[in-house]
């Protein structure tokens, strides 16, 4: 490449790295090098050179949750015009081993996004101390410097109330999620507004899979209960399969609602589910886009919340005491 533009190694490398300035004639050379030559530039290489990694790194909870490969594609794809490459780990649910596995991707990536992370406030705070940017996807914590990308969960489970209230229910079941999860505390809370709407709500440990769902309504007994709200689309199928085996018919035997519009395709339902949903593909763009800026200059926006949509399906309905 020297020889071709008639300068140095050095001088190629300035001006294809731009670690320095190189006079306006020199550089053109180089330009024209290029271009005649077909040549592309190695990003990794490059980013090495200034001390980058090229890549940024994402810690999810559980690759098997059919709720982040939407969130994941977008986030490679918004990356990838960024020039950078994306490493993924799970912590498999582990709240305790998220600690370490965000601090080996800062060790090996220029940035990071914790995604849906359950590790506590105090680790979180600790992370934020270290050089490599980091943005919470799914998480807030208030206080922090860390700026965060989320769906408004809150917001959702407000729509879900205000709908099982106009149909006429009055004692719901909610199947609660990880005690450790953020977007779970924000349904809770939304729930705990819910007498607002004339709603008695009892929340019942739960957890994230179609298995929790069916294992706990088996166990449930509240026959002045008329509907049901699930911590995700998973575990109100469960919840639907256990309703069946006991000859609960959905929706006029009990209403059952979901959360995140996962893509279910191949579960067996008595029809759509109906659901709550936020764009995770605007989701994870967001927070590429959030973290580059943190990386490459200063980040003083405010935290982004992406609202939900109620999507309304085959089961809920009012329930048959419901005169109307």
């Amino acid at each position: 490449m020297g020889a071709a533009a008639g300068v140095s190694t050095s001088t190629v490398s300035r001006v294809l790295n731009g670690t320095a300035k190189v006079d306006p004639s020199l550089a053109r050379r180089v330009q024209d090098a290029v271009a005649d030559l077909g040549y592309r530039p190695n990003a990794a290489a490059q980013g090495l050179a200034r001390g980058e990694a090229g890549a940024i790194g994402v810690l999810v909870p559980d690759l098997a949750n059919p709720y982040f490969p939407n969130i994941l594609k977008a986030v490679s794809r918004t990356a990838r015009t960024y020039g950078r490459r994306v490493m993924i780990m799970e912590s498999d649910e582990d709240a305790a081993s998220e600690y370490e596995l965000a601090l080996d991707l800062m060790r090996s990536c220029d940035g990071v996004l914790l995604c849906s992370t359950r590790m506590d406030r105090a680790s979180l705070a600790e992370l934020a101390l270290h050089s490599r940017p980091m943005v919470l996807v799914n998480r807030m914590a208030p206080g922090l410097s860390t700026p965060s990308v989320s769906v408004d969960f809150y917001g959702g489970m407000a729509l879900v109330c205000g709908h099982l209230a106009q149909l006429g229910h009055r004692r719901v079941l909610y199947l609660s999620g990880p005690e450790n999860s953020w977007a779970n505390a924000e349904r809770v809370r939304a729930f705990d507004a819910a007498a607002a709407f004339g709603l008695q709500v009892t929340v019942v440990p739960c957890g994230t899979t179609s298995r929790h769902g069916y294992q706990t309504v088996s166990a449930l007994s509240d026959p002045a209960a008329t509907a049901i709200v699930a911590y995700n689309d998973l575990v109100a199928l469960g919840a639907m399969a256990a309703l069946e085996e006991r000859g609960v018919t959905v929706p006029t035997g009990m209403s059952v609602i979901g959360c995140d519009d996962l893509a279910l395709d191949r579960q067996p339902s008595p029809g759509r589910l109906t659901t709550v949903s936020g764009a995770r593909d605007e989701l994870g763009r967001i927070a590429v886009d959030t973290l580059e800026i943190l990386m490459t200059s200063k980040f003083d926006g405010e935290p982004s919340l992406i609202p939900m949509n109620l999507i309304l399906g085959d089961t809920s309905a009012p329930p048959l005491s419901y005169s109307g």
